[in-house]
């Protein structure tokens, strides 16, 4: 569908339903063919205004704590499977009201509240976080299996029996993989846990698998969870993504406010901010694709560097070369932008915080959140 970006207010996070939906029918199909549960993981996409069409094809969420598992219950009108690093008693009530499962990080968390979830008034399933210490994430940022991770229970940390109340085991080690690395990970997986998996009800496979990424094999992913629900005598099986929901679904749409030049480098200022508004730029790091720009400089075209509005040295990308000279006014479309960017961005420096929208299958774009000083304000307060 073509988008009529004069329409567009900027900076603005804008999502297209007809992309969303594309990617919902392929996760949807995916969960169908393999017999297993998908779910939405927030901290990869929590547009609540979107919740609706999401609703339409997938009904679960994964949480992260009180806060995502309380917008689990009132926007996706779900009880949550929540997991966190690390639970606290002031606002574990708060989780679990709004969960059907909580897994926890670590033996020691698992033995001071399991008595708290034994006592509650609805049955929760507990499952633990295992590390199956295999990981091919190359960014050691993104890298839950690390040496030395504070994230996950280690095969030689459990004794021959299950500790008392776990019902599933959590692993996480992907990071917009494929199926071939959920393969691996299986692999080591039940080498180091499968004595327990005849024990339990439900292996929850964490996030990562990026199926709505051109060129994935969905259909190997399928033949792999369907293989390892045989293997296990039908299993409950769980996934749940966050990138792979709104996985080149939507652009930020900025403009620039200034051209400035200093020892032959022309860099574009935004009235966006990279540290703000888009961190994983930094801190994966990546170059971003813009929009009718070459993603390489091209000799003997206008060439710029890209330049946030903050006063963070650093608040910069590098180079795109273009048709013609950028002025002031002019757009600048950074594509794929809505997965973790809009959960991760931040009013760091007080930048103006990008609008949110939608652009309708019929054509017409919705404006679904416009941030204003009192926002600001009262993130500061």
């Amino acid at each position: 569908m073509t988008i009529n970006f004069s329409k567009i207010p900027t900076p603005c996070y804008l999502i297209e339903e007809e992309l969303l939906r594309n990617n919902l029918r392929l996760i949807q199909s995916v969960k169908e063919q393999a017999g297993v549960d998908i779910i939405l993981a927030f901290k990869g996409f929590s547009m609540w205004k979107a919740f609706p069409i999401v609703r339409e094809y997938i009904l679960g969420a994964a949480a992260s704590g009180a806060f995502e598992a309380k917008l689990a219950a009132e926007e996706m009108k779900t009880l949550a499977h929540t997991y966190s690093p690390a639970f606290q008693h002031s606002d574990f009530n708060v989780v679990m009201e709004n969960s059907s499962h909580i897994t926890f990080n670590s033996l020691s968390q698992l033995e001071l509240f399991l008595p708290v979830v034994k006592d509650f008034s609805r049955k929760i399933s507990i499952g633990i976080r295992v590390n199956p210490e295999f990981s091919e994430v190359e960014t050691e940022l993104y890298n839950p299996c690390a040496p030395g991770t504070r994230l996950g229970i280690l095969a030689d940390q459990l004794g021959d029996e299950l500790p008392d109340g776990v019902e599933g085991f959590h692993f996480h080690t992907l990071c917009e993989s494929s199926a071939n690395d959920l393969e691996k990970t299986l692999a080591a997986f039940e080498a180091r846990f499968g004595k327990y998996l005849n024990k339990i009800k439900w292996v929850n496979m964490g996030g990562g698998h990026l199926m709505t990424r051109k060129g994935y094999d969905a259909e190997k992913l399928i033949r792999i969870l369907k293989d390892f629900r045989k293997r296990w005598n039908d299993i409950e099986v769980i996934l749940e993504p966050g990138s792979a929901f709104a996985w080149e679904t939507g652009v930020l749409v900025s403009s620039v406010v200034d051209i400035v030049e200093s020892k032959g480098i022309k860099t574009a200022i935004l009235n966006i901010s990279f540290t703000a508004h888009m961190p994983d730029c930094l801190e994966m790091p990546y170059k971003p694709r813009i929009r009718n720009a070459y993603h390489e400089p091209v000799e003997g075209k206008p060439t710029y560097r890209m330049g946030g509005n903050s006063c963070l040295a650093g608040d910069f990308i590098g180079f795109w070369s273009f048709e013609n000279d950028l002025k002031p006014g002019d757009q600048i479309i950074f594509e794929d932008m809505i997965h973790y960017t809009i959960v991760k961005s931040s009013m760091f420096n007080g930048v103006p915080h990008p609008s949110i929208g939608i652009w309708c299958e019929n054509g017409e774009f919705k404006q679904l959140r416009v941030f204003e000083y009192i926002d600001y304000k009262n993130r500061m307060a």
